[in-house]
Formats: C-alpha cells, structure tokens, sequence
C-alpha cells in the first residue's frame, strides 16, 4: 500500500514523547529544521562561517513562504515579530484614521494602532465584521483564525466589503498558514509568524503586502539588509532601498531562518490542501467526541478546536502528556499534520476521567 506524504512526513521528521496538540502557541520542529539549526550552530561555534548565517537560507525561506501565499517573492519581506510587521502598517496610516478589528482580537494585531493614541479604533463582533465596514473605515486589522478559539473568519464578505468602502486589508495569518490555504495578494498586508502551523522556530515572521498598497509602508527598518545591494551598502546611509517589499525586511536570527527554509520545503512536499482534509478531519472527530462526552466545543471547520470553560482542565491533561492550551477559559487544542487520530481518543480518554 502506498505511504501517504503525510504519513512519510510523520514517521521521517517527528518524534514528539507526547500528545502533542497545541500547535497554536508553537509547532513542532520537523528533524530537517532542527538539523539546520544545529549546523549552523556548530559552525558558528567551531569559527568555521565568514558571518552568523547565510541570506541565501533567508531568501529561501521567503521564497517557501511565497508558495504557500500564492504570491511571488518579491511581495514578501521577513522579520523578527507580527507586531513589528504591524507597527509599519500603523506607522502607515494618518491621525484619525479609523481602523476595525474583531472583539478580543491578538493583541498583537490590534496593539500597534491602539497604542498610537490618534487611530479611531473600533471593536465588532467576528460575525458582524463585514456589515461592519463603512464609508470612512482606513483599514480592517484580522486574523484568518483567531487565536482563542479558533473561529474563521468570513474572507470573502470581509474583503468584498472592505473593497466597497475603500478600506485597505491587514490579515493576521498566524494561526492559519500552513493548514488553511491563503491567497495573501488578496489583502493589502498580511502577517504571519512562522513559528506555528509553519512549524519553523520563534523569531521567523513574514509580511506581503501589494505592490500598490507598497507605496504606503514607511521603511522604518531602513538598514543595510533592507538595500538593493546589501552588501556595498553596510556603511553610510542606504542610498537605495530594494524596489519589492524586501525594503521592508529587518535584520533576522539567522539560526531561525535556516531552520524555518527546511520547515516550509517540508510544508511544501505534503501540501496544505493535504493538511487542511488531515487536520480539519481530526479535529472535526475531536468536536463529535467531545459532544458525545457532554462538551461543546465551538462550531466550525477549523482545525483549532475551542471548548469553552474547560480551560481549567489543561494541567489534567498535561500531567497525562497531552499538551493543548488554555485561552481566555477555553480549552484549546490544534491539529497539524503530524496529529493522529489516536492522539485525538488520547486526549477524549484523558478528558473523560
């Protein structure tokens, strides 16, 4: 019988000792990944590098992550955080602009403008978002998924909505990449920290943004590694800044980044429509197990699955070696392809008693 890529994914690259399904706050580390970073750390250790890291690995990694958003390289620049990805948005926009996000969104997302003091900030529901949008609405701030329970949200009435109204589009991608499939060139910006279902190391985060709404970031981390030509540009000021969204590139973690490259070829090789049907699948057999058992679980496709109220049975859970989170009283769990459907009736037992 023929191995799926899934299946040669998980017995090649995973080794995890638990139930691992909290992918939310941060991904497994595929062996490649964690090969590369190991290296790379030797041969910074043994003095055998002319520098900490290679941009070759950085480019590779932006070019990996540009497959997986249906964009060409050139609309992507990396970075440390989604927060500094967002505080050049914010920095973007004039006073009084008025800018929408979903109640409870990342703070991440939404902190970067509030903290300004001169953006009208307005809060709706997730469902309500689309109706929401209205003529003199700057930009709407969202996540793909949110992060405390795993709601989608509605990207087509958000994005048809915001396009009537003249409103600009940030999606907050974190909790989506790499199971969800994204069209980032459909929004003005996305964000998305790579250390998730893109199951690279912290410190790896990736910015698109348009070629058109290009013209309204400031280039406020204008260093060398932000020029044309990087390296006839590390002293004095930048004389010019690449032409593509790299003009907004940050200085990086090296060791990140040559971890994160291994990572999305690994992403790359299965596929994410592959991983959408494997994970929303375990997590829609969690909900139905869930239910039987007496809990509901948030409805939906995702394959994040929130129960509110049970947040409270994570250290259970976590003292049996199953790992999910706690967020904002729910009990969250997160399914990636490395998950099984015996770890999903681990976690059922364990919350059974």
């Amino acid at each position: 019988m023929e191995i799926s890529a899934i299946d040669q994914a998980r017995a090649t690259e995973f080794a995890s000792g638990t139930t691992y399904l909290n992918t939310s706050a941060s991904g497994l580390l595929p062996r490649r990944a964690l090969e590369a970073v190991r290296t790379l750390a030797e041969e910074c250790a043994a003095g055998v590098r002319g520098g900490p890291g290679s941009f070759d690995a950085v480019d590779a990694a932006r070019a990996g992550f540009a497959r997986i958003a249906g964009v060409a390289p050139a609309r992507v620049a990396v970075g440390g955080s989604v927060a500094a990805h967002v505080g050049l948005v914010a920095a973007s926009l004039p006073p009084g602009a008025e800018v929408l996000a979903p109640t409870g969104e990342f703070s991440s997302v939404v902190s970067p403008f509030a903290v300004r003091g001169d953006l009208r900030m307005r809060y709706v529901p997730l469902t309500e978002l689309a109706d929401a949008v209205r003529p003199g609405t700057a930009l709407v701030a969202f996540s793909a998924a949110q992060s405390a329970d795993g709601r989608v949200a509605d990207l087509d009435a958000v994005r048809t909505a915001a396009a009537a109204h003249g409103a600009r589009t940030m999606l907050d991608a974190s909790q989506s990449a790499g199971w969800l499939p994204l069209d980032a060139g459909a929004y003005d910006y996305t964000v998305t920290g790579g250390y998730k279902f893109l199951m690279g190391p912290r410190g790896t985060s990736f910015l698109t943004v348009t070629e058109d709404a290009q013209e309204t970031l400031p280039s406020l981390y204008a260093g060398w590694v932000a020029a044309e030509d990087r390296w006839n540009s590390t002293y004095g000021p930048v004389e010019k800044l690449a032409p593509d969204a790299r003009r907004f590139d940050e200085p990086v973690a090296f060791l990140a980044y040559h971890g994160a490259e291994k990572a999305l070829d690994l992403l790359a090789e299965v596929g994410v429509d592959a991983v959408y049907a494997h994970a929303t699948g375990l997590a829609a057999r969690f909900r139905e197990g869930l239910a039987s058992a007496g809990h509901e679980a948030v409805p939906g496709t995702s394959a994040i699955v929130a129960v509110p109220g049970l947040g409270g049975r994570e250290p259970d859970l976590a003292a049996a070696g199953v790992l999910v989170s706690a967020r904002a009283g729910n009990l969250r769990a997160a399914f990636h392809l490395y998950n099984t459907a015996a770890e999903v009736d681990r976690a059922l037992d364990v919350l059974s008693g």
